[in-house]
């Protein structure tokens, strides 16, 4: 993987969408019109954290490299360095998959 350009501020990070499957359970192919954008990506990079009340630095559960689960209306796609990515907060992740 290549080195970001782009480093997130606060409690955001930079998710890669992962690629939908191509085929159904019963193996019928799916065209590119009719897939739905997958909710699941791999984090690219993170920020340093949120801060609590009291000014105290809350570092982030989330890591690069680890495999999430995320809304389906989450995030700002933005094009980074060529590729299509997502940026949004820590809170719009559901939970990191494996």
């Amino acid at each position: 993987m290549a080195q970001l350009k782009f480093r997130p501020l606060h409690d955001r990070i930079v998710v890669k969408r992962l690629d939908a499957e191509e085929k159904t359970a019963g193996g019928i192919i799916i065209p590119d019109s009719a897939k739905e954008k997958p909710s699941q990506g791999e984090v690219l990079s993170v920020g340093p954290g949120a801060r609590d009340e009291a000014g105290k630095l809350v570092p982030l559960d989330v890591k690069a490299g680890d495999k999430v689960l995320f809304g389906k209306w989450s995030g700002t796609e933005v094009k980074i360095d060529g590729q299509d990515l997502l940026i949004m907060k820590e809170s719009d992740v559901m939970g990191i998959v494996g």
